[in-house]
């Protein structure tokens, strides 16, 4: 029988899956096509990396590990609904609200004294971000639209789309032209088989390795980068100013890779910067 997997996620994803899924399940209840349900989301991922405390009732399977082996057969057909990349206050609130009902799961350490407190954050790791996108996207990932949407789109165009810059929108996109994660990114394809680990340096030359060790294969691409603060501070002051004197509504998209790292902190320079009169 050919099997369809289906991906329980959060918010509008799931609304969407309550009202569609019942649907697709009855036209396709006569074909032979099985449709499974995997639950990926945020509070699923909780549970099933903190099994340890769980009655055998409230423990659920690690469906994200059982979809990454799946990625690797060439007749698996996944639906990835979109996923919430969760942060820390969202991962602190799918905690409580599973805590409230009777789960046993721990409190996640946001700053860690103690051995224990700081394994725990590590695990914690594994829900935070974009977990599930580097793992389903390990198979044969099928982004694009097809031709025939694409193709409609193009000769009926949605009525608010008019020619730009022509009808007068001062809308536009600007971004750091230099000292970025773009600018400063440098890859190592590796000889052969070995270790690697991070290591922060601060000002003062103070070593402290943020990972021990990372293994690496012969051939594979290791890849890294880093950000002036100084630019970026001077980047947003520029836009910001700009937006004020053309008058138009300042917007801010960050989607760094894995954005649980980079993400909070370039948010938090912005906001920094926008109110830098008042917070001096």
């Amino acid at each position: 029988m050919a099997k369809i997997t289906w991906t329980h996620t959060d918010e509008a994803p799931a609304l969407a899956s309550k009202a569609f899924l019942p649907v697709l399940k009855a036209f396709t209840k006569e074909t032979g096509i099985e449709i499974d349900l995997a639950d990926i989301s945020l509070s699923g991922r909780i549970l099933a990396n903190f099994p340890e405390k769980l009655t055998e009732a409230q423990k659920i399977p690690d469906y994200l590990t059982l979809l990454g082996e799946m990625t690797q057969a060439p007749d698996a057909i996944i639906v990835k609904l979109p996923n919430i990349s969760a942060s820390i206050p969202q991962l602190q609130s799918a905690i409580k609200e599973l805590r409230e009902k009777g789960y046993d799961i721990p409190e996640y350490p946001e700053d860690p004294k103690t051995p224990e407190e700081k394994a725990l954050q590590k695990r914690f790791s594994a829900v935070l971000g974009s977990a599930v996108n580097p793992v389903l996207r390990e198979g044969n990932s099928d982004r694009r639209a097809s031709a025939s949407v694409k193709a409609f789109a193009q000769k009926f165009p949605h009525k608010m789309m008019k020619p730009w810059p022509a009808s007068g929108s001062k809308t536009r996109v600007s971004h750091m032209n230099d000292k970025d994660f773009y600018g400063y990114e440098t890859s190592l394809t590796m000889g052969k088989a070995g270790d690697v680990r991070i290591e922060f340096v601060d000002r003062s030359g103070k070593v402290k390795v943020l990972k021990e060790k990372i293994s690496l294969l012969a051939g594979e691409v290791i890849d890294s980068t880093h950000m002036d603060v100084a630019a970026l501070r001077a980047f947003y002051a520029d836009q910001i100013e700009a937006a004020q004197k053309d008058g138009v509504l300042l917007s801010l998209h960050l989607k760094a890779t894995m954005m649980k790292i980079s993400d909070p902190i370039m948010f938090g320079h912005c906001v920094s910067v926008y109110y830098q009169d008042a917070l001096d």
